[in-house]
């Protein structure tokens, strides 16, 4: 009687656990009560044990998430880029990548679509303390290049859905991907950062959108891939 051995099957993705899903669920609320604090009462004057009471939790946990009062706004600044990317993964394949970015960029952006009308103000006055405190400016900084680093990814991914074999491991094509993400994301910051810096509305031309949109725009000639 002849034996054999099985050979294993690859595992599926695993699935995101209840408690992983708490986790991000109580990350994303400790930073929305430190968001709430910063707008209200400043930066400075804020504690950590403050945003813990806000949050409904004990310090101690606080600090199993959060190293600082800082970093605790890291996942406010991160969401924004993720619904983006998350817009430019979902466009058809068939869009030209400047239209696919250009429409990311005014679904994400735009007041009542990316995020609510309410929130604008919000977004305005992190990205203020961020230019101002050395500590959230590189907490801004990291969610700005976390941001490119997936942008890249999602550009891959079309890239490979567009042209298969796609030379992911290419050193060159990696570069050129890689710059090309960097470039798209700096037209998104500066835009950001642009309209944050004065006192217009979110809506309208000089909205973060249409600042966006133009930057972008600026940039047609670009061989994006």
């Amino acid at each position: 009687m002849s034996s054999t051995t099985p050979t294993p099957s690859s595992p599926p993705p695993p699935a995101v656990s209840l408690t992983e899903r708490r986790k991000a669920e109580t990350r994303m609320e400790i930073a929305r009560a430190a968001a709430g604090l910063f707008v209200r009462q400043g930066l400075r004057a804020t504690r950590a044990e403050d945003i813990a009471q806000a949050a409904g939790i004990a310090p101690r946990t606080f600090y199993r998430y959060f190293a600082s009062k800082e970093e605790a706004i890291g996942p406010l600044y991160a969401i924004g880029a993720q619904r983006w990317v998350a817009a430019v993964r979902a466009a058809p394949a068939e869009v030209p990548l400047p239209q696919v970015l250009e429409d990311a960029v005014r679904h994400t952006l735009t007041p009542g679509l990316g995020v609510s009308a309410a929130s604008w103000d919000w977004v305005r006055t992190l990205i203020r303390l961020a230019e101002a405190n050395p500590a959230l400016r590189r907490v801004w900084a990291e969610a700005c290049r976390a941001s490119e680093r997936s942008l890249a990814e999602a550009l891959a991914e079309r890239l490979t859905a567009a042209q298969a074999p796609y030379e992911a491991d290419n050193v060159a094509a990696r570069t050129r991907l890689c710059f090309t993400a960097a470039v798209a994301s700096a037209a998104v910051r500066t835009a950001m950062e642009s309209w944050a810096a004065g006192d217009g509305p979110a809506e309208g031309p000089r909205g973060p959108a249409e600042l966006a949109v133009t930057n972008l725009a600026a940039l047609r000639d670009f061989a994006w891939t």
